[in-house]
C-alpha cells in the first residue's frame, strides 16, 4: 500500500518507541518520529534504540558513507551529537509504502546546521528510511537509511563542519 503522509517530523517530534511495539504501520510512524526526536535533541539513547540490533542494517548518507551494523551507524551520530556544529532537520513530503512487516518512509529534510563561527547553512537532504518489523524486540525498527544532499557547497561545508568537530 501507498499512502502519502501528512505530517512532518521535525525538532517538535516526541518519543515514541513504546508506541512502536505495535505491529501496525502506526507502530512504524511512531519509530520513524522516534528517529527525528533522537535526532534534533541529540538523544543517543533513544537513537540506538530506534535501529534494529544487526549487523546487515545500513546507513547510506554523505557524512558516514556507507555503514553496516547499529554500533558503527552510532558511532556516527555520536561524533554528530558531539560536534560542536548544531544541526536541525524536519522530514516531510513523504510517501510511505507498506508491506507486511516493513515501511519504507522516502521524502525530504529540510532544515540548517549552524556551525560554531554563528554561519547558517540551509540542508535539502533527499531522504529514505526503511523500517522493519523485529519480531525479537517486539517493536518496529529502522534498517536502512538513505541521504542525499543536493547543494555540493552545502554538502561540504557540513561535511568539514561536523569532521573536524566544529
Amino acid at each position: 500500500m501507498i499512502t502519502r503522509i501528512d505530517a512532518e517530523y521535525g525538532p517538535g517530534a516526541r518519543d515514541r518507541l513504546t508506541e512502536a511495539g505495535s505491529p501496525d504501520p502506526d507502530g512504524a510512524r511512531a519509530a520513524l518520529e522516534s528517529f527525528y526526536y533522537a535526532f534534533n535533541h541529540r538523544d543517543l539513547e533513544v537513537f540506538e534504540r530506534v535501529w534494529v540490533r544487526d549487523p546487515l542494517v545500513q546507513l547510506n548518507n554523505p557524512l558516514g558513507g556507507m555503514l553496516r551494523g547499529a554500533d558503527d551507524i552510532t558511532r556516527l551520530y555520536q561524533r554528530i551529537f558531539d560536534s560542536r556544529a548544531r544541526v536541525e532537520v524536519s522530514f516531510g513530503d513523504i510517501v510511505e509504502y507498506q508491506a507486511a512487516g516493513m515501511a519504507v518512509f522516502a521524502g525530504r529534510e529540510t532544515g540548517q546546521f549552524t556551525d560554531p563561527g554563528g554561519r547558517s547553512v540551509p540542508l535539502r537532504i533527499r531522504t529514505t528510511r526503511v523500517f522493519a518489523y523485529d519480531q525479537a524486540a517486539r517493536r518496529w525498527g529502522q534498517v536502512h537509511h538513505h541521504g542525499s544532499i543536493d547543494d555540493p557547497a552545502a554538502l561540504r561545508a557540513y561535511q568539514e563542519a561536523v569532521r573536524a568537530g566544529g
